[in-house]
């Protein structure tokens, strides 16, 4: 198979680019142009083309896309104009900007001029020819040739960069997950309801315009801090304050996230209620203008799915692209007529597999708390059992909301949660709970669930001896490896899990641990640890799930836990079975982890649920 590395340069000006457009956005613009492309195959020496399109393809011709690996840094970009301009697919994408994610996160940066100097392989040029606003025939034969230069370059870095990420042990398995990664977006096959959206969005408007006339305030007066918060005080209620992180000056406690404000939405006051329920849902423009953009997007053709590779520090995708759907919304006004609108191609379903409670098995697995395991194993609802504990009747009788705080209790506590934090997120999904009625759920947890107690204290070690450069295995038979001089420990995908610039620091209780993260520097302890391994574990699982998957069917979505295939009709019923089957098979390295799932068919998204 050969190794094409290429880096295409495209038409851009002050009002169409890369920062002002989505990926998407761009490259269906009917401004986007091709002013030319960087070459590589295998270790060649790098070519520069250009010309029209017409020309480029019989240029692309030339060259064995099934038989190839095309290698770019951000291929979603490069990958896509491949498939939609060209309609070339290679038989394998790679990515050096996805592999730098996995393998540096925050420690370097993923800029291809960042990478090339913390290697040493050389400068990542400046484009040395005034290229905004130009297209190709804009550019004279000289401009032409010294643009084709800092391309050429760029290719060869790039080059550089993938064998050495190779050589630094990047694992081959994850070469193929990031493949399926980026043909979520530069294979797309889903389509879009652009009849169910429209609706979606007057309802989003006509939801708004109901809470404003309920409140009976102006929306300029709602919408300014200063404004609403007098009506607030006319109203008798004592508008919210916090610090500011960043200023360190006290400001308005305005945002939904701010317990205050919160504690708003139930007071005395009808009207005080009103006002509240009118700012957050005036406030929140997310839902519009995301409905807007999945408009645009079907006005332009089918749904490419925009999922970053290894997005959070565990390994775990993200959202992209300005739509994220990662986190669409299932509950609310709306509900979730955004998944509804996501649809299978005609004579296709969506099979939506979910890995069941995959993070508190893994838990409840790494703990050694075989009670736990076991009863995981034998199917029970862990959750109802928790709630028999903590409410003390039978599993039977548990209600819907005792379930709820017995799976909350599980997947909170499960981490070292204390009973303030407990409280105050059961309280976010309309639980009452006193402070001390939460530490005695608290409680219960840990004495019923002992070795994930001790669990925690191991990981508080944990942290002490990696940022002595200490190395040795840890877990079930020894499936982590802590990796001092790294500040990290190994997962069973062979990438880190990392805690870069590790440093104890004198506090309160003792040697406090932080790390540097994207946002600044953060604190970690054992619980935290706990949580991190776990969810890293699920990705690694989620990945072997995906790879297995793969074999047989396409994946055109992953989010969290759950992977989404698109199958004829008539496969469905194979194709589930198929699904489940490699979805429930526990991998080599985790004996004795029981792992389930469940899935759901549908011709959109939505109904898959």
């Amino acid at each position: 198979m050969d190794l094409i590395t290429l880096d295409f340069e495209t038409y851009y000006d002050k009002n169409y680019s890369l920062k002002k457009q989505t990926t998407e956005e761009y490259i269906r613009s009917p401004e986007f142009e091709i002013v030319g492309v960087g070459i590589k195959v295998n270790n060649l020496a790098t070519e520069w083309a250009s010309g029209t399109h017409e020309e480029l393809k019989e240029y692309f011709d030339t060259f064995d896309w099934e038989n190839s690996m095309v290698l770019a840094h951000n291929t979603m970009f490069d990958g896509a104009i491949l498939t939609w301009c060209f309609d070339i697919h290679p038989r394998l994408y790679a990515d050096t900007l996805c592999m730098s994610r996995a393998l540096h996160g925050v420690e370097v940066g993923g800029s291809l001029k960042a990478l090339s100097e913390h290697y040493e392989i050389g400068i990542k040029g400046t484009e040395i020819v005034n290229a905004l606003g130009k297209r190709r025939v804009d550019f004279n034969t000289e401009e032409l040739d010294r643009y084709g230069d800092y391309c050429v370059n760029d290719v060869e870095l790039t080059y550089k960069l993938f064998n050495i990420f190779l050589q630094a042990g990047f694992p081959k398995q994850e070469l193929r997950v990031v493949d399926l990664t980026l043909r979520m977006f530069t294979d797309p096959v889903l389509e879009l309801d652009t009849k169910l959206l429209e609706e979606h969005k007057e309802g989003i408007r006509e939801y708004k315009d109901a809470l404003l006339e309920k409140s009976g305030i102006d929306k300029k007066d709602l919408m300014s801090n200063p404004k609403f918060a007098e009506i607030i005080k006319n109203l008798g209620a004592i508008p919210p304050t916090k610090i500011s992180p960043t200023t360190g000056k006290e400001t308005w406690a305005f945002a939904k996230s701010d317990e205050g404000f919160k504690k708003l939405l139930e007071h005395e006051n009808k009207q005080v209620r009103n006002a509240v329920e009118a700012r957050l849902g005036t406030k929140s423009t997310l839902e519009e203008t995301r409905t807007q953009r999945f408009i645009d997007i079907a006005g332009r053709g089918t749904l490419p799915v925009p999922v970053r590779y290894y997005a959070a520090h565990t390994g775990r995708w993200g959202g992209d692209d300005k739509i994220n759907i990662q986190n669409l919304p299932s509950r609310g006004a709306n509900g979730k007529k955004l998944k509804n609108s996501i649809l299978a191609p005609e004579g296709y379903k969506l099979i939506d597999a979910d890995s069941s409670q995959i993070e508190a098995r893994v838990l409840a697995w790494f703990a050694g708390q075989d009670e736990l395991v076991s009863a995981f194993a034998n199917g029970e609802d862990v959750y109802k059992h928790m709630a028999s504990a903590i409410y003390g009747i039978d599993v039977s009788e548990i209600t819907k909301e005792q379930r709820f705080v017995g799976k909350t209790t599980i997947l909170g506590a499960g981490y070292g949660m204390g009973a303030v934090k407990f409280q105050a997120q059961i309280s976010n999904f309309g639980v009452d709970m006193e402070l001390d009625e939460a530490r005695r759920v608290v409680n219960i947890y840990r004495e019923t669930n002992w070795k994930i107690n001790q669990l925690w204290r191991e990981c508080q070690n944990m942290i002490r001896y990696m940022a002595n450069g200490d190395t040795y295995p840890v877990g079930v038979e020894g499936v982590l490896q802590v990796i001092g001089a790294e500040r990290a420990i190994q997962l069973p995908s062979n990438l880190l899990l990392k805690y870069h610039d590790l440093r104890g620091e004198q506090g309160e209780k003792g040697i406090e641990y932080n790390y540097k993260t994207r946002i600044g520097r953060t604190r970690i302890y054992g619980g935290k640890v706990v949580e991190n391994l776990c969810q890293a574990i699920a990705r690694c699982i989620i990945g072997e799930q995906m790879l297995q998957i793969d074999k047989k069917y396409q994946i055109v979505l992953t989010v969290h836990d759950s992977i989404v295939i698109c199958v004829r009709d008539e496969e469905v019923p194979e194709a589930q079975r198929y699904i489940e089957e490699c979805m429930r098979q526990t991998p080599r390295w985790a004996k004795g982890l029981p792992i389930d799932c469940e899935s759901g068919i549908g011709k959109s998204y939505g109904e898959c649920e």
